[in-house]
């Protein structure tokens, strides 16, 4: 695939980010397994044009026919590091590590190369496509996917060409993110759903156009991660926090008014409700 296909484009016609976002609305509506793959590649056509979308399924089609194969012979945990690692090159970018390009889905494809949850994506898609259980779980800091069941059942790393963890590896992350003292606990390998895969691969986005100090960006980016996940409190508050540092007075005050009322009642949301009341207020008189 051609690198000139790789801009992002802050003009980006509005029409097709909002396809992008329909076509997300319908894909993920209530559905809690769902075609990952194809969101995530959504999620980059809603920041740049994609021209052939066609071009991505080939090379994730071929992932799959080369992982069968494989799979036919050898346990799936070993075909699939096999297929995606070792003949097609995927693997993390530990040298670029915060470059934008390795949260983005397509890039991803195009450069074989990516952040965890990224390149987590295309394992699970090809587990799938082989018919085989496969999720993302609640691991901090680095993404981990676990695949298969029963006695096959494994836990992969996909920035490390799928290695299979045990538990004194797991113990041994663990300990690399969150200090020495950390514990492993079972919510640590709890299985997320997709949406919520999703929204750590497009959260990844957003903290980068953030520290490169592009507002509309990152706002832009959780507008997408809204398209999937329009329930979410929190996300509402961030974009109308954002967007009242971007001097958008009236898209935030839309996003804090659904934040209300999405955290009435919530508990876990009543810090964060004082403060948006106290930013309403103040956003409300500067339009009067």
């Amino acid at each position: 695939m051609p690198p000139s296909r790789w801009r992002y484009d802050a003009a980006m016609n509005e029409r097709l980010r909002n396809t992008a976002h329909e076509r997300l609305r319908l894909l993920c509506d209530g559905a809690s397994r769902l075609d990952i793959a194809e969101a995530a590649l959504l999620f980059s056509a809603a920041r740049r044009e994609l021209s052939d979308f066609d071009s991505y399924r080939g090379l994730l089609a071929l992932l799959v026919d080369n992982a069968r194969t494989r799979f036919a012979r050898a346990p799936l945990r070993e075909a699939l590091a096999g297929a995606v690692a070792e003949d097609f090159g995927f693997t993390g970018d530990a040298t670029t590590y915060d470059d934008l390009q390795n949260a983005d889905f397509a890039r991803v494809l195009e450069r074989r190369k990516g952040l965890p949850v990224a390149l987590g994506i295309v394992y699970i898609h090809v587990a799938r496509a082989l018919g085989q259980q496969a999720a993302g779980l609640n691991f901090p800091g680095h993404f981990l996917i676990r695949v298969g069941e029963g006695r096959d059942r494994a836990i992969l790393d996909p920035f490390h060409a799928g290695r299979a963890c045990e538990a004194a590896d797991l113990r041994e992350l663990v300990q690399s993110v969150r200090g020495e003292e950390a514990e492993l606990s079972p919510e640590h390998l709890r299985e997320v759903s997709d949406t919520e895969v999703l929204l750590r691969l497009q959260n990844n986005v957003k903290l980068r156009l953030l520290n490169r100090d592009d507002m509309l960006g990152a706002i832009s980016a959780l507008e997408t991660m809204l398209a999937i996940a329009p329930g979410r409190a929190e996300l509402w508050f961030e974009s109308g926090v954002l967007a009242a540092q971007a001097e958008r007075p009236t898209a935030a005050i839309a996003a804090l008014e659904r934040f209300m009322a999405l955290a009435d009642g919530n508990a876990a949301a009543e810090d964060a409700r004082y403060g948006a009341a106290a930013l309403l207020q103040k956003l409300r008189q500067r339009l009067n």
